[in-house]
């Protein structure tokens, strides 16, 4: 799993480009800052590894509407602060939840976070994901919704749904099944099995993998070669691999959503989430 939106007085100082002067929207759970033609969102909750809650959810889709209606931005940076990129969605939240028998919040997030990817897929300009650290839950499924991923060598993805009694959300087994193919996703999903940084860049899931002190300067080769080319082309091509490969999104986020609000009220579900406050295994009994 990964309403109003809050405002705060901190500013990212973008990392990638200092060009003219930065123009800055405030958010309460992220980063968000436009300089030139660069818009960088960053994931602004370290202290609880940057889970997604209702209000990020939120504040992610207003920075990406803001992005793309901004005639300046022709490209978008995704990033995290802290040594997490993200754990998916907030446990500390679904802890909350289950304690207060409030599972709707929860699959309002599951269909926030479905949103979110299908935000990233159709627009139409470039969006770069830039990770360093762990990638799981929520967060490992939108970062196969960019179009580029940039990782440190540190970096891994981890579908982390079946460890508390969760199928895959934000488009995660429709998006992999199609980046990766379907017997590849299905060990992931039904494994939790880490996908190291070097397997990820093989399974095309990374764009380019480096050091952590180099990011900046991958993030920089990439921008300049995309700089090269034609906005237009660039919406024409986002455009047509939503036509060739993911035009039946709807139907298919339509399932997600209805086997996650099934999902969300079982036993093992609440098994799972308490488990892992009480940092033990979780018993299962398939109710």
């Amino acid at each position: 799993f990964c309403g109003m939106i809050c405002y705060n007085s901190k500013v990212l100082l973008s990392k990638y480009f200092i060009f003219k002067q930065k123009e800055s929207v405030m958010f309460e759970t992220i980063l968000y800052s436009v300089e030139n033609d660069l818009a960088t969102i960053s994931l602004n909750r370290p202290e609880v590894s940057n889970g997604f809650n209702i209000p990020m959810c939120q504040e992610i889709l207003a920075a990406l509407e803001d992005a793309e209606k901004n005639e300046e931005v022709k490209f978008i940076i995704l990033s995290a602060e802290g040594k997490i990129f993200s754990v998916g969605g907030d446990l500390s939240e679904m802890k909350r939840a289950v304690d207060a028998d409030d599972i709707e919040s929860l699959v309002l997030i599951a269909e926030l976070v479905n949103t979110i990817s299908k935000k990233i897929k159709q627009l139409p300009k470039p969006v770069i994901m830039v990770a360093d650290g762990a990638v799981a839950g929520a967060a490992a499924n939108i970062a196969v919704a960019v179009d580029f991923c940039i990782i440190s060598d540190r970096t891994k993805f981890i579908q982390a749904f079946v460890g508390v009694g969760l199928a895959p959300d934000a488009g995660g087994l429709f998006l992999l099944g199609k980046a990766i193919g379907m017997s590849r996703a299905t060990h992931l999903v039904m494994t939790g099995e880490a996908l190291t940084a070097e397997k990820a860049f093989d399974y095309g899931l990374a764009y380019r993998v480096c050091e952590s002190e180099r990011l900046d300067k991958t993030v920089e080769q990439l921008l300049k070669k995309l700089r090269r080319g034609s906005s237009n082309s660039y919406a024409a091509m986002k455009e047509m691999v939503w036509e060739a490969f993911l035009k039946e999104w709807d139907q298919y986020a339509g399932l997600e959503l209805d086997l996650q609000k099934k999902l969300a009220f079982t036993e093992d579900f609440k098994e799972g989430v308490i488990a892992y406050s009480e940092k033990r295994r979780p018993q299962f009994k398939g109710k």
